[in-house]
């Protein structure tokens, strides 16, 4: 069925948005269609202004629309703890759980095995506050994939280089997981993961 110009073209440009697929991409671009024209213009500001005020914090790299970001300028955070992460959305799932120690973000899609490695990562944020004396430990908390696994183990032999102790998350089994269907890579690193109980 053919569809008016503009509707389609909205759902074409919702459909580049992650998760959403054609039925969902239609049923939002018939909601915005609805909205009264004050509601749809906010919705349009506020992408715009988004796009427009959000960056990168350029101390710890996580998004903000000033500089520094709250988090960085939250003096009751523990300086001593620093985490690593991918991207803004793993802060944000970070401090779901009480972490109060502070963050460096890569902020980069990265694919080791196509790129060229390491060298589009800006590290240099990172060596400079380990260099600073302040931070006792780094967690990894990067995704347990072959990059994730590759950057963890760079990143390990640079703090370890400043005398700087090097944690990562736990990777194994999730609560409510049934071990028969873990693969064989899940159930090796729950096994060398495990604790006293």
């Amino acid at each position: 069925m053919r569809l008016a110009r503009p509707l389609e073209n909205l759902i074409d440009q919702l459909l580049i948005l992650p998760t959403i697929g054609p039925k969902t991409a239609q049923r939002l671009a018939l909601f915005i269609l609805k909205l009264p024209a004050t509601e749809a213009r906010q919705l349009a500001q506020a992408i715009i202004d988004c796009r427009e005020k959000v960056f990168p914090c350029p101390r710890c790299g996580y998004l903000t629309d000033v500089d520094p970001c709250i988090i960085c300028a939250d003096e009751g955070r523990d300086k001593s703890v620093l985490c690593v992460a991918e991207e803004a959305s793993d802060i944000i799932a970070m401090e779901r759980t009480g972490f109060r120690g502070r963050y460096f973000v890569l902020n980069k899609n990265f694919n080791l095995m196509e790129d060229k490695g390491l060298d589009g990562i800006n590290l240099k944020p990172f060596i400079e506050k380990l260099r600073s004396g302040e931070v006792k430990e780094v967690v990894l908390a990067l995704n347990p994939d072959i990059d994730g696994e590759i950057l963890s183990r760079y990143l390990a032999k640079v703090a370890a280089e400043h005398q700087t102790k090097v944690t990562r998350l736990a990777h194994g089994l999730p609560v409510g997981g049934d071990i028969e269907f873990a693969d064989e890579l899940t159930l090796r690193r729950a096994l060398e993961g495990r604790k006293e109980f």
